[in-house]
């Protein structure tokens, strides 16, 4: 007697990690439009690639960030290394691993570096549009430099993408710019902030009363409308400044004045790490609801002592992509997608030899060519083939029919242009109309 046969159970399928998301085509060809302006600009302003790793020392965030802040105390992905007991963790935010890497390698020896990076980010927070637990960002940082001209120069280069990806400043987004001043400065206005605070104490929430004694310049970023009227009235920082600090903050308006830039001195304005001293910006939107900033960065002179180096000043700001491409999409702003020169259509497969080899002729003279590929059921009919060519976005289509073959030509159909007629393109001649297709 035979054992019944069970057929084993289909596994199930696994999805991606919470706020962890794929990006697939057509979604990714956006991605691609926008990181090529990026490259653009840096290449316009002289700032070099720099690519450091994911994972980094636990102990770098937590003296770099600050030990009472939302990232380390709550958000950060860190673990233990099976392997060594090393305590690591995924990089949640940019700028203190670049730091790391200039001071392991000593980078600034020879003069002040600027620099840029399209870098993965990781922060463990509720996920919702535009604020995800994997996201990506481009950092910007000009190591080695203190003046004001070099905060000035970086708000501008901000200005400029935004001008390339289509927005329009003061109307989709505005400039919002504040000084933190210096380690005095700000320890005098910490007092007061914590004698105000400690005055309506009733007021406050959880989070401000844990930060009150450790951190109350946080508190001045609190999104509770119950604190609202109590924020408003707390002690400004800009109060508290010195001369050199206004000074600096004076210079940077000069320059953004003069290149006619509008912005909002703004005193709430603070930032989420403690290495910020001096300038701080951001620029903010009212298309994303609650999600009101894009782009943010100011100066952090003393970082790099704070990790280790040789005291050095610096400047920079970072770009959520993710939260950007959604702005372009609620303002309308169509991005450029990558779409084939030409599509080229197989009858048979007897076809199928010269018309790859024509195909990756053509694709070595810079043309972008998608060839149909046969399915299950063969290569298909001419109508659905050239149902397929046209959703491409093709401009041209090239028919590798029998009779065409025969005489050693290609037909060539425009898909864009209904008037144009189709005609017949001589194999061996290839290479200069590739180049006519090329620049038409």
């Amino acid at each position: 007697m035979t054992e019944p046969t069970h057929k084993p159970r289909k596994p199930e399928p696994l999805q991606a990690v919470k706020g962890m998301n794929d990006i697939l085509p057509p979604e990714s060809a956006r991605w691609e439009w926008f990181e090529d302006k990026v490259r653009a600009l840096m290449a316009r302003y002289g700032y070099a690639n720099i690519r450091t790793p994911i994972v980094e020392p636990t102990a770098l965030f937590v003296r770099g960030l600050g030990e009472v802040t939302d990232i380390v105390e709550k958000e950060m992905y860190s673990f233990e290394d099976a392997m060594n007991g090393d305590k690591l963790t995924l990089r949640p935010e940019a700028t203190a691993g670049i730091v790391r890497a200039m001071i392991e390698h000593n980078a600034l020896y020879n003069g002040p570096l600027r620099v840029w990076s399209h870098v993965t980010l990781f922060r463990h927070e509720r996920p919702q549009k535009g604020r995800y637990r994997q996201f990506h960002q481009i950092d910007v940082e000009a190591l080695g430099h203190p003046g004001p001209d070099v905060d000035a120069e970086q708000i501008l280069m901000c200005r400029a993408l935004l001008r390339d990806l289509g927005l329009r400043e003061g109307h989709d987004v505005r400039l919002e710019l504040n000084s933190l001043g210096q380690a005095g400065e700000r320890q005098l206005h910490r007092e007061a902030l914590i004698r105000h605070f400690e005055q309506h104490a009733d007021v406050l929430d959880d989070d401000a009363r844990r930060r009150l004694h450790s951190n109350p310049l946080r508190i001045l970023d609190s999104k509770n409308p119950a604190m609202q009227a109590v924020v408003e009235a707390a002690p400004k920082l800009l109060d508290f400044l010195g001369t050199d600090s206004l000074a600096h903050l004076d210079a940077v308006r000069a320059v953004l004045d003069a290149a006619g830039l509008p912005y909002r001195i703004n005193p709430r304005l603070v930032r989420g790490m403690d290495y910020y001293n001096l300038t701080v910006f951001e620029w903010v939107t009212d298309r994303l609801g609650s999600q009101g900033t894009v782009c943010g960065g100011g100066r952090y002179d003393t970082l790099i002592e704070q990790l280790g180096g040789k005291p050095a000043p610096a400047v920079g700001w970072g770009m959520g992509i993710e939260r950007m491409l959604l702005l372009l999409e609620a303002v309308g702003v169509e991005a450029a997608s990558a779409t084939p020169d030409v599509f080229a259509i197989v009858p048979s497969a007897d076809a199928l030899a010269i018309a790859m080899t024509t195909c990756d002729a053509l694709r070595s003279t810079g043309l972008s060519v998608l060839m149909h590929g046969a399915g299950a059921a063969g290569w298909g009919s001419m109508k659905s083939q050239f149902k397929r060519a046209d959703a491409s976005g093709a401009r041209h289509a090239l028919i590798f029919g029998a009779d065409e073959l025969a005489r050693g030509e290609v037909a060539l159909k425009s898909l864009r242009d209904a008037t144009e007629p189709q005609r017949s393109l001589h194999l061996d001649d290839a290479p200069r109309w590739a180049a006519e297709l090329r620049n038409a």
